[in-house]
């Protein structure tokens, strides 16, 4: 971006404006590291979800069978219960893919780009910054 520079005219509006920028990056590299933290835990979180909800359901589709041919009794309703706290397993471990999945993987990765472009032009606005001040 072009900046107004030359309606800067001292040296000490230029180190105002600096330091300014200075603290801003200082906070943008924080966020950068938050968000780069996330990411490994999302990409670590979300194997682990498809990894598990593959097993639920692989486990959910064997009782299903397995209940079908049993009869009446104690052994059934055994098995129907464990079937019952698989589906519930299921159920929370779709809800968790959806907070910690692949999209909120991609969601922190878009924010990380968007945040590495701010430090970027943090560091343009710096440099012009810097410019002005030895041109003055």
């Amino acid at each position: 971006m072009i900046y107004s520079l030359n309606k800067l005219t001292s040296p000490a509006d230029c180190d105002v404006l600096i330091e300014v920028a200075g603290k801003e990056k200082d906070d943008l590299q924080y966020r950068k590291t938050t968000v780069t933290h996330q990411n490994s835990n999302f990409a670590n979180t979300a194997a682990e979800v498809e990894a598990d909800l593959s097993s639920t359901n692989a486990q959910l589709t064997a009782l299903t069978t397995v209940i079908a041919g049993l009869p009446a009794g104690a052994v059934k309703e055994s098995n129907v219960t464990k079937q019952k706290r698989l589906e519930l397993k299921a159920f929370l471990l779709n809800q968790k893919k959806e907070n910690y999945g692949v999209i909120a993987l991609l969601q922190n990765e878009m924010e990380q780009a968007t945040i590495d472009a701010q430090i970027a032009e943090v560091d343009a606005f710096i440099a012009a910054l810097n410019a002005r001040k030895a041109a003055l």
